[in-house]
């Protein structure tokens, strides 16, 4: 992409945008010029989600109090029903909104390992979030099975053929991102879903870094598990409840290891034990936080009306206009892609790689009014969020960025990292 023509290509290119007029419908500091960069990490406000937390809390909680529950009781199965049907490809009995990621990914990979007992194996690449890894380690401590972690480049991502090397018929459950929290790799669903299948092991995707940003067919690629956050791009708000999903024809013949009261047939027969419910619902723990789930059908209905096909592709072409101006004003001040350069091998976030990676990232919050953030190991992660970012917000992130290195003003800041980074 030629980016000679300056900030009016950028102008232009939010003229033509068709999913411009959603900005509109998130809180945004107009007065501010703030560049925003980080929705991969935490999304905007929607306002709808801001009006449906004060229904929550004023009317449902303080007028209609218990009796509310009548119409709570189904709040995870509702929205994840939007969520399945919108933008995870799933059928409506198939997502539950509810607990954490990290639950979530506890319950499904013992309820997998449990359904593959004469295998010893899980296999997951050494690049995976953190919760991924150390969930899955001390499940294998727990069971006495073996965790094989496969080596993935910490910029291209997972090849596959590393990963079929490692599975064979001693493995149970392999566990992965679609996209890669560090460097946005984009994983093939269907290729790995298949090598997995043809070794007779169970898959189990985390989809945080993708939901809402690429478009997912849980269904049509016939995988069994999956998990996700939904505070990134799905704008669900910090510590909104996650989901997960099980294939239908599946789900009956699983059994998770917290045996909640919601998750209990017939729950409120209060009964003496526990006798999971049928489908879905087993996958239920303890009273669902109903503020946050309300939050997440609300943020959910917002992206399905915009279309994952359209946020799809401009999470593309923003993406594209990122790494051209990258290649022009920043390669030459020494950073360096850290992330596939092919988009359809990419999410919807770019990572950049230099060795004053942290002092850049806080002299950009601190002084040029632009929210990156950082990993490591020297890596600055740009997340344009497609429903809310606008390429000039692209264009003036970037050029701030060029002016924070070429003035040298990081050199100001400390090189010891804080604790959030």
């Amino acid at each position: 992409m030629d980016v000679s023509a300056g900030r009016e290509q950028a102008e232009a290119l939010d003229a033509a945008d068709p999913v411009a007029a959603f900005r509109d419908r998130f809180v945004v500091d107009d007065d501010s010029d703030l560049v925003y960069l980080d929705g991969n990490s935490l999304g905007r406000l929607p306002k709808a989600v801001a009006g449906r937390l004060d229904q929550v809390v004023r009317d449902e909680w303080g007028h209609g109090l218990i009796r509310s529950w009548d119409d709570w009781i189904d709040a995870p199965a509702q929205a994840g029903e939007v969520l399945g049907r919108h933008l995870l490809g799933a059928r409506p009995d198939e997502v539950l909104v509810c607990d954490s990621v990290t639950v979530n990914l506890y319950k499904l990979a013992a309820a997998a390992a449990r359904a593959r007992p004469e295998r010893r194996v899980i296999v997951t690449d050494d690049d995976n979030f953190p919760t991924d890894r150390y969930v899955l380690a001390g499940l294998a401590e727990e069971r006495g099975l073996e965790l094989r972690l496969i080596h993935a480049d910490i910029d291209a991502g997972l090849d596959l053929g590393t990963l079929a090397a490692a599975v064979d018929d001693d493995t149970a459950l392999v566990c992965l991102s679609q996209v890669a929290y560090r460097s946005g790799a984009l994983l093939d669903m269907a290729e790995v879903t298949r090598i997995v299948h043809d070794a007779g092991a169970l898959v189990i995707w985390d989809l945080c870094h993708s939901v809402g940003a690429v478009p997912i067919e849980l269904d049509a690629v016939d995988t069994d598990l999956a998990v996700g956050c939904t505070y990134k791009y799905l704008n669900a708000g910090p510590g909104a409840p996650a989901f997960c999903y099980v294939r239908r024809d599946f789900a009956d013949s699983l059994r998770q290891p917290i045996w909640g009261w919601f998750g209990g047939h017939e729950q409120f027969e209060m009964g003496p034990t526990y006798r999971p419910a049928d489908g879905m619902a087993r996958f239920l723990t303890g009273t669902p936080p109903i503020a946050g789930i309300r939050a997440v059908q609300t943020s959910a209905e917002l992206l399905a009306e915009a279309g994952i096909g359209a946020l799809r592709a401009k999470g593309v072409a923003m993406t594209e206009y990122l790494v051209a101006l990258a290649d022009a004003w920043l390669e030459p001040l020494g950073f360096r892609l850290a992330s596939p350069r092919d988009p359809a091998q990419r999410g919807s976030h770019v990572t950049l790689h230099h060795p004053e990676a942290w002092r850049i990232c806080q002299a950009l919050i601190q002084r040029a009014k632009v929210i990156p953030d950082y990993r490591t190991p020297d890596r600055l992660r740009l997340g344009p969020a497609p429903i809310y970012t606008r390429y000039v917000d692209v264009w003036d992130g970037l050029d701030r960025l060029r002016r924070v290195v070429e003035d040298r003003v990081y050199e100001e800041y400390s090189a010891e990292p804080t604790r959030v980074t």
